[in-house]
């Protein structure tokens, strides 16, 4: 059963502008280790980083808690699996609205934008 749907998009230049101006900084903040190793191995990480950062928008949206509650973008954890498509480690506050869910996750970008979509699915 569906528990939740949730969508963002983002313009890549706002967390590039971001990503510019505070660097590591900005980073930590909002990304773990592993997304940031992913993302700045790429020719234009700030396109990487917004996928990312929507795939967190969506799977928060999802939840019905958004970052609110306790609930913060280092609880989502996004990277790619074996087959290199995008799945989340929910960590935190996050994973005691979760319980026993299912994510299904979506995200593309291009060089203006990245977007995502999660669906939770209670098992």
């Amino acid at each position: 059963m569906i528990f939740g749907i949730g969508i963002d998009i983002i313009e890549v230049a706002r967390i590039r502008k971001a990503y510019t101006k505070l660097g590591k900084r900005f980073l930590s903040g909002v990304f773990t280790e592993a997304e940031q190793k992913f993302s700045l191995k790429h020719r234009d990480p700030a396109e990487r980083l917004a996928a990312r950062w929507a795939a967190k928008e969506a799977v928060a949206k999802a939840l019905g808690t958004g970052f609110a509650r306790g609930v913060k973008p280092l609880d989502f954890e996004i990277i790619d699996n074996e087959r290199s498509r995008p799945t989340v480690n929910i960590k935190g506050k996050a994973s005691n609205y979760l319980g026993q869910m299912k994510v299904h996750l979506s995200i593309s970008h291009i060089k203006d934008y990245a977007t995502a979509v999660a669906v939770i699915e209670k098992e």
